[in-house]
Formats: structure tokens, C-alpha cells, sequence
């Protein structure tokens, strides 16, 4: 007998369907070293985008919202890209070169 999974709405960050299991994740919208208590849950994939592009203080200072964090143009270029992916995909994400540099 196929069980069925419970419905956790849509990602905030990409709008594909969340399938509760390994593909999903909490993100902190400032993160708790930065003071911050809120959580979205959202993909893994792309809670691991996220922080492959922004530092601690980036997220704190100007990406605290998932508007925010949408208008950034490797965001918008990365959901283009996961969106045609199944829900449950888990891909990984490199760290930025700009991140990297710092």
C-alpha cells in the first residue's frame, strides 16, 4: 500500500511542491549567529543556494525576506533552473566565487 505524504504547501523560495522527507529543510530568514528566530521551511536545494551566495551579515542586512532574496538575479536565474526539476530533487550548489573571495 502506497503511502501518501503529507502536503507542506509550496517552497517560498522556488514554488515547487514540498515533499516532506530528506528534500526539505528550515532556513533561518536572519540567521540565529546573526540574532534571528524565524524559520521558513523550504527545499533543501535551495536553502543550500542560499547560502552558497550570501554570507551570515549579507542575509542579516539585505536578504532577510524570500522577496528580497528572490529579486537577486542568481536567485531568479537558479529558480528558473530548479523549477523545471522534480520536488524532491536534492542537486548540489557550489559556493560563489564572490562569496568565496571574502
Amino acid at each position: 500500500m502506497d503511502q501518501q505524504r503529507p502536503d507542506l504547501g509550496p517552497c517560498p523560495l522556488c514554488g515547487r511542491p514540498l515533499v516532506a522527507g530528506p528534500s526539505v529543510d528550515a532556513h533561518h530568514l536572519v540567521p540565529r549567529s546573526q540574532g534571528g528566530r524565524e524559520t521558513v521551511t523550504m527545499h533543501r536545494v535551495c536553502h543550500s543556494k542560499i547560502h552558497s551566495l550570501f554570507t551570515e551579515q549579507e542575509l542579516r542586512d539585505g536578504y532577510d525576506t524570500m522577496d528580497k532574496l528572490r529579486a537577486h538575479p542568481e536567485i531568479a536565474k537558479f529558480i528558473r533552473f530548479v523549477r523545471k526539476k522534480d520536488p524532491e530533487y536534492r542537486g548540489r550548489n557550489a559556493t560563489s566565487r564572490r562569496k568565496r573571495r571574502r
